[in-house]
């Protein structure tokens, strides 16, 4: 039988692994109503992974990578700034 934290983690990495691939699909769909259709989807499954993941973090299920610090952020905001501008 599984238990709470499997069954959190199997969801969970499912969730990521379906958000992946909605990247793929969306940035090559064609029709419009399509492409639409399956950015709803993405955004409802990012939805449930969100909620899933602050269950998870508050139930010891998850234990994120260390916060980093403001100056990373800045620095890795302003390269992929740069990056998409090119």
């Amino acid at each position: 039988m599984f238990q709470d934290k499997e069954m959190v983690n199997d969801y969970l990495a499912g969730l990521n692994a379906g958000l992946t691939g909605y990247a793929h699909i969306i940035a090559q769909t064609n029709n419009s109503e399509l492409r639409q259709t399956l950015i709803q989807m993405r955004n409802q499954d990012e939805s449930r992974q969100r909620t899933l993941y602050s269950y998870a973090l508050q139930k010891g299920h998850y234990k994120p990578a260390a916060t980093a610090s403001e100056e990373v952020v800045q620095q890795l905001r302003t390269q992929l700034m740069s990056e998409q501008q090119n």
